[in-house]
């Protein structure tokens, strides 16, 4: 963390994701103190706030935290170990260094820009001096969340620190999600009411009210489940959370696209677009970095979770990381869409010519969901399949508004809760005879089961388990085998955090702790 809040924003590394508002270049090289004077430089340092959403390999949260679920061993190659100790909880030397320096780096650039925001010559018109602000704090508290799930206790800053500063004591997550609901507040407080029609499709990938009210009520839902309190930090009341969620549902213009495969570029000609109409959110992605490794422009993970070293029509080759588990293609109904939109099932789709080779835990099952894909693989466009491929990583859909809703009025207006489910039952079997009858002791038990339905794959089962508690977590992800390759153990005397990195404790001077369960 010190290197990081020590080091100074140069404008000329300035990296943009190149897909439209992103796409970006610096106009010249200039100092922080001669910079922030106008809103066009403003700009660009929002824009490098938005860049460190790019940056992730094989150690990418989303990544990390299915492989840490029941949903997905570590896989990868036999001579891999990295993802093989995330999914088994196991010990490794600065395990999590590029987790922890991602996030810092953007809460500081994010700091540095909210810390000059107000020397800039806006003119006459705030409007865009709150937009610009709504957006940096939207982005802070995105940063800090990840953070504090993977965490823990972590230090919070809301302004560049000085030397002396540097070893600031880790916070409480109360002091933690109290930030980080303020700041979405804010956003979705300053942020304009303009409904998914109405967005222009250069402002893709930013971030919107209806953004931050949907992400209100995914902190919202973790930390009253996995602290077990009544509200959010004291910011942030049930009522509150139920009405942020009302608010995209009956403006924000969003709803479910028709058939859940046309979700992901796998079904091809029918693929729905990305920035369809059920995504809230998305993390943006190019393959305009044409294999220059000091780009980041590219999805990362996509290679991670790709075929081992093959291309079978219609996927594209990558390093085989995150094998699914039997017990999720088995937790779908046969009849459910949703599975084989979301895994590739070798001996289902016919695959004959895949050959094991040293692929890791091999389970016969590969994510089918932001695979990448031999018809317009990144090689073919100039790039390198390594760093070039381009799925954007959708963070926040539609459907996720509608069962978070759905979970939240159980206990209020089941009738409510039952339409919500319902809507993302029906699209899931293409009719209305597959409903299951939520009843306010067993609802949040079918709600849960259907969020790992719909959201299998996309980061969110992990969190889910925790928020249940430690004994739901361990029954779901500890795996008995008798090959041993798939044994995993979940320990619960970690709480379900990552361990921080030995280099951060050491650079603190031992102002920081363990989490339980690590050695330092």
């Amino acid at each position: 963390m010190k290197k990081i809040f020590a080091s100074i924003i140069a404008i000329s590394l300035f990296t943009a994701c190149s897909k439209e508002f992103l796409e970006r270049s610096p106009i010249d090289e200039q100092t922080e103190t001669s910079f922030y004077q106008t809103p066009d430089q403003a700009l660009q340092a929002l824009v490098a706030v938005y860049n460190q959403l790019n940056i992730g390999d094989y150690d990418n949260i989303h990544l990390v935290s299915e492989l840490a679920s029941d949903n997905c061993f570590g896989g990868g190659g036999t001579s891999d170990l990295v993802w093989k100790q995330w999914d088994r909880f196991q010990e490794a030397s600065n395990m999590n260094l590029g987790v922890w320096q991602k996030y810092y780096t953007g809460i500081y650039r994010a700091n540095v820009l909210l810390s000059k925001i107000d020397g800039v010559n806006w003119g006459a018109d705030s409007t865009l001096k709150n937009t610009y602000t709504a957006e940096a704090r939207f982005l802070r508290a995105y940063f800090y969340f990840d953070l504090a799930r993977f965490f823990g206790n972590v230090p919070v800053a809301t302004k560049p620190l000085t030397v002396s500063e540097y070893n600031m004591p880790q916070a409480t997550p109360a002091e933690t999600y109290k930030l980080i609901a303020e700041d979405l507040k804010y956003a979705a407080e300053h942020l304009p009411a303009t409904a998914y029609a109405g967005i222009p499709t250069s402002n893709y990938g930013r971030v919107t009210k209806w953004a931050a009210q949907a992400l209100i009520g995914r902190v919202f839902l973790y930390y009253t489940g996995y602290y077990n309190q009544n509200d959010l930090a004291g910011v942030v009341t049930k009522s509150q959370a139920i009405g942020y969620l009302d608010n995209i549902i009956n403006a924000g213009g969003y709803g479910l696209v028709d058939s859940f495969p046309r979700l992901w570029q796998a079904s091809g000609s029918s693929f729905a677009g990305e920035d369809n109409k059920e995504t809230i959110w998305s993390i943006k992605f190019t393959h305009k970095g044409l294999g220059n490794w000091d780009q980041h422009n590219g999805n990362r993970m996509q290679v991670d979770i790709g075929i081992r070293s093959q291309v079978l029509n219609p996927y594209y080759k990558g390093w085989g990381a995150g094998t699914v588990t039997a017990k999720l293609w088995n937790a779908y109904d046969g009849a459910d869409t949703r599975r084989n939109a979301s895994i590739i099932s070798i001996e289902d789709e016919n695959l004959t010519a895949y050959a094991v080779g040293d692929q890791s835990q091999y389970t016969g099952y590969f994510w089918k969901k932001y695979m990448p894909l031999n018809d317009g693989n990144a090689d073919s466009k100039g790039g390198n399949f390594q760093i070039d491929n381009y799925f954007d990583d959708v963070i926040i859909r539609y459907a996720d508004v509608l069962l978070m809703s759905a979970e939240l009025n159980l206990d209020g207006d089941l009738a409510k809760a039952q339409h919500y489910y319902n809507q993302v039952r029906d699209r899931a079997f293409l009719n209305t005879t597959s409903r299951k009858t939520l009843t306010t002791a067993e609802g949040k038990k079918l709600i849960m089961e259907e969020r790992r339905l719909e959201f299998a794959l996309e980061g969110l089962r992990y969190w889910d388990l925790l928020r249940q508690g430690m004994t739901v977590a361990k029954a779901a992800i500890d795996n008995s085998s008798t090959d041993a390759q798939f044994n995993v153990t979940f320990r619960p005397e970690t709480q379900g955090l990552f361990k921080i990195p030995e280099q951060e404790i050491s650079l603190s001077s031992g102002v920081y702790k363990q989490n339980p369960g690590w050695a330092n």
